[in-house]
């Protein structure tokens, strides 16, 4: 191969692009991305760099010695607007091809916004500039905010704004935040963390509408409440970045799908990261962003699917003082059990707790608050176990 296009400059793109040159790639690497900014950690932005602890050097995945050694043509700044699948070339928005003989789909996913007007006020948390407009809010004066989401993006973010002295309502469709992720048990434990942070967590109900023009002055619950806001953030979960590829020949459902390795329905092409669907699985994670790109680069420059990605799924989520781990795939019929820890009055004891998840007699997932060696052993061993089950399978 000549040439090869990365799309996407995030963390699965800059992984792909170092594995194509580790792997032996010595010709044309080209890196589109849509947002004027080199490749940049996105999980600070809802912690450290909201609250200000750390500034925007700090997010910086590379530096000019790495930019030079990966001898890459960056166009930054501009959006890629399809796939021509017949010779292989990204056709961009401001009228350039880029034409190439093999291509990274790394392009992301981008925020779920609410529906109706745009209110000043009004923030998702997704991109530097996301965090740049938000943190440039909260750092003007105590605000009422409400966070719409309990997810992870929407706990965290209410975490920063409590730290910073604001007055936080977190609210939550569903009865619990994160019950998918961790089990009705787990998610309670892990909710009272919004307790202990000060921050009101409304379960339950949904969002009827936003108050105000132009500034957003309130949110209205579906149950009929009005809760004041003079910010709101929404953290609704994230749509991947497909809209681009919707006349390509690729087959798309919630995402680029691919093989186990990463691989899509067209010769020469592979997806890494949150666009990607790989195996049946579209796994928004920083693990995910990160261990994806060698499988796929090796199918890439093979011609093949040489060889499958199957990663013990992990995520971590760091919450008024806590962090949370979770390794495993667990299902809903597992049980759960504390292993190590204390749980008082329905919340994470001083020390914090793991928990086991386990399945006919073995561990399918482990979660820990504030046990992080614990947790790694177990995740450790979680791992070899899954790499012996597999190893077993004819």
């Amino acid at each position: 191969m000549r040439t090869i296009a990365v799309v996407g400059a995030s963390l699965s793109g800059l992984y792909a692009a170092r594995e194509l040159r580790a792997q032996g790639f010595d010709g044309r690497l080209v890196i589109v991305g849509d947002e004027p900014h080199r490749p940049y950690d996105r999980p600070p932005l809802s912690k450290d760099f909201l609250t200000g602890r750390s500034g925007e050097q700090q997010l910086a995945l590379s530096d000019a010695e790495e930019i030079d050694e990966l001898d890459a043509q960056w166009l930054l700044g501009s959006r890629a607007r399809g796939l021509d699948a017949r010779d292989r070339s990204v056709l961009l928005d401001d009228g350039r091809t880029v034409s190439c003989d093999g291509v990274v789909i790394a392009t992301g996913a981008s925020a779920r916004r609410l529906p109706g007007r745009e209110l000043a006020g009004v923030h998702t948390l997704r991109t530097l500039d996301d965090a740049r407009a938000l943190r440039a809010e909260l750092t003007a004066g105590p605000r009422r905010v409400v966070v719409i989401g309990g997810g992870f993006i929407g706990a965290e973010t209410a975490s920063s704004c409590a730290g910073l002295g604001h007055d936080v309502t977190v609210v939550e469709a569903a009865p619990l935040p994160l019950v998918p992720q961790l089990g009705a048990r787990m998610a309670a434990l892990c909710a009272a963390l919004h307790r202990r942070g000060g921050v009101d967590l409304v379960t339950g109900t949904g969002v009827a509408a936003l108050r105000g023009a132009p500034v957003v002055t309130g949110v209205e619950l579906t149950d009929g409440r009005l809760l004041p806001a003079e910010v709101v953030i929404v953290g609704i979960g994230a749509t991947p970045n497909t809209e681009w590829l919707a006349d390509s020949t690729l087959a798309l459902h919630d995402g680029v799908l691919c093989d186990d390795g990463c691989v899509t329905t067209l010769p020469r092409v592979v997806a890494v990261g949150d666009v990607a669907r790989v195996g049946g699985t579209r796994a928004e994670h920083w693990t995910s962003a990160t261990e994806q790109p060698r499988v796929a680069v090796r199918n890439l420059l093979a011609g093949r699917t040489a060889e499958t990605v199957r990663p013990l799924p992990y995520f971590w989520s760091d919450q008024y003082g806590a962090r949370i781990q979770f390794a495993g795939r667990r299902l809903g019929t597992d049980t759960v059990r504390v292993a190590e820890g204390t749980v008082t009055d329905g919340a994470p004891g001083e020390g914090g707790f793991l928990a086991l998840y386990e399945r006919d007699g073995r561990t399918t997932a482990v979660l820990s608050v504030d046990r992080p060696r614990p947790f790694m052993r177990a995740r450790r061993e979680l791992g070899r176990g899954a790499g012996a089950m597999e190893a077993a399978v004819p």
